[in-house]
């Protein structure tokens, strides 16, 4: 790791919209204010973050830019008009008029808070860096590089500027299976033309020479197209050239400074095919055009990465920063107090965040960055009983891989199936597994060796089957255990989530967590069955593993 990154380790990215929705105004009434940013830079900065990345674009500026189309154009207070093509036309089930109605005038407060500062001439993305000098955080800045989140309508979203608004500078679209067709998520901007790279160079001009931010993170990650693909060995090298003439901006500017200006890259953790859109990141390293990057899946967290691999195949003194998303997989979870069910957060459970960034550091990464942290605050992703629900004193020490030791963990594994937006792109292979009568599946994950007298459990959790088969476990080679216990409950609690859903059959194996190695470990699942003398039979007493998740913790 580069010696200008070692004070960089633990990293917040902040996204352009959070701090004006719903759950960080400090009052009711009066118009919005810088004072939300600074509030929110303390809260950080008593939590124990030392980077934070500011985002302030999606594919328009949403702050005060000479230099990019900026997302108040053409807007004027309270037009709830202003957004009714950035949603789907109204139905007569899950979205009906008034829910449109009613999203359209919460929209039109979110941008009112905007106008609020503009009218001021307060630029919130300059109020960040200030409050992030106040308090000794890194102010650094994260651009996003083809945010997709105006696809539903290409032409009319208030969310998208001119060049993605014009067909002849998008992608076709086209799905990785030519025979599922096209996909308005996939049209995204097209690289190859002159006129999107002239267009996104002027935004980062921008944001790197007029702002006081000291790091750069280009984010290809919200949607990973970048030119037509198979890119083209020339598409490739015109990438290459591009993000070098962005090194050639960040280095003046450390010049100018007298201190480092990391560049870096958030990306998908598969090279290979990022290369496959145009994006070469083991090239730019070995040039040494960049100084770090950030592997991940989108939204759902990765826990699986092999980041010694990636340290390898980028063969240069690049850092690699292991991210934490917001969601642990997408298994959904169950509240019997209220019947809510679905999907958890990961920053409403410091066990969940201590496992996390653990398995990342037994692996050597540099640091770690959180990211849609804040999600767990936002009204509309869960309904809770109370607001800000983000465990943000967790976020102290998750960089720090002696002090995680010893305290409780809840590992799990990604799951291959969910919501995603680019599913070819996330890292996410082991579950969900079918495995027949007398056969085994081992499960591969990294965890941090912990200090003796700790306990170790491992839960399977499975669709519940017509008849429970017997499965035992077999953790890093020890002798199987098939003394289960079964349980509905999940590993620990996690937000308003205390149990599994209905159709779910947790069972939960003991071991010392002695057995625990630093780095790869792994869980083999015997299914003690005999049934396998039909086709009817092997497929009866099958039984299909959700999830696999593990608690570190002292023992009852």
């Amino acid at each position: 790791m580069k010696s200008d990154l070692r004070r960089h380790r633990n990293l917040y990215n902040g996204d352009c919209t959070f701090l004006f929705g719903q759950g960080y105004r400090p009052d009711t009434a009066g118009p919005y204010t810088a004072q939300v940013m600074h509030d929110f830079i303390d809260l950080i900065a008593d939590s124990g973050v030392d980077t934070f990345l500011c985002n302030p674009n999606a594919q328009r500026a949403w702050y005060p830019s000479k230099a990019f189309p900026h997302i108040l154009e053409g807007y004027t207070r309270g037009n709830r008009e202003f957004f009714r093509r950035h949603y789907p036309p109204p139905n007569e089930t899950d979205f009906t008029t008034p829910m449109l109605e009613s999203v359209m005038t919460r929209d039109a407060e979110f941008l009112d808070r905007y106008l609020d500062l503009a009218e001021a001439g307060v630029d919130w993305v300059a109020e960040i860096s200030k409050a992030c000098r106040r308090r000794g955080v890194s102010p650094w800045v994260s651009i996003r590089m083809n945010d997709m989140h105006g696809a539903n309508d290409l032409q009319g979203s208030y969310m998208n500027g001119p060049e993605l608004r014009n067909p002849q500078l998008r992608l076709r679209g086209v799905e990785p299976n030519p025979r599922d067709g096209v996909s308005r998520v996939l049209m995204a901007l097209n690289y190859e033309k002159r006129e999107v790279r002239d267009s996104m160079f002027r935004l980062v001009r921008e944001l790197v020479e007029d702002y006081d931010f000291e790091g750069i993170e280009l984010d290809w990650l919200r949607c990973p197209y970048i030119c037509e693909p198979p890119a083209t060995e020339e598409a490739i090298q015109t990438m290459i050239a591009w993000i070098g003439s962005i090194r050639a901006l960040t280095r003046a500017r450390s010049k100018a400074l007298g201190k480092p200006y990391p560049l870096g890259v958030r990306i998908p953790c598969r090279l290979g095919l990022l290369r496959s859109v145009g994006l070469d990141v083991a090239a730019l390293a070995r040039s040494g055009l960049i100084d770090f990057v950030s592997p991940s899946n989108s939204w759902q967290t990765s826990w699986d990465v092999p980041y010694e691999r990636l340290r390898a195949d980028l063969a240069g003194e690049v850092a690699i920063y292991g991210v934490i998303e917001d969601a642990p997989n997408w298994l959904d979870a169950f509240c019997p107090d209220t019947g809510a069910r679905g999907y958890r957060l990961l920053s409403a459970s410091g066990p969940l965040l201590r496992a996390n960034a653990a398995g990342k550091l037994a692996l050597g990464v540099d640091g770690i960055e959180t990211f849609n942290f804040f999600c767990t605050d936002e009204e509309g992703i869960h309904p809770t009983a109370a607001k800000r629900q983000a465990l943000y004193p967790e976020l102290r020490g998750l960089d720090d891989l002696g002090g995680l030791r010893g305290k409780p963990k809840h590992y799990a594994l990604a799951l291959n199936h969910g919501p995603f937006n680019f599913p070819l792109f996330e890292f996410a292979e082991q579950v969900p597994a079918v495995v027949e009568p007398a056969f085994r599946h081992a499960f591969h994950l990294p965890m941090a060796a912990e200090p003796a007298g700790l306990e170790l459990t491992v839960q399977t959790v499975v669709e519940k089957p017509e008849h429970m088969p017997d499965l035992g476990v077999s953790f890093n080679g020890s002798w199987p255990n098939f003394s289960s216990r079964l349980t509905s409950q999940l590993l620990f609690p996690t937000g308003q989530y205390t149990h599994h859903v209905p159709e779910h059959q947790a069972l939960d194996y003991t071991f010392p967590a002695s057995l625990i190695r630093e780095g790869w470990n792994e869980v083999l699942l015997i299914h003690g069955g005999r049934e396998r003398a039909t086709r009817e039979q092997r497929a009866r007493h099958s039984v299909n593993v959700v999830s696999v998740e593990l608690a570190v913790r002292q023992p009852e």
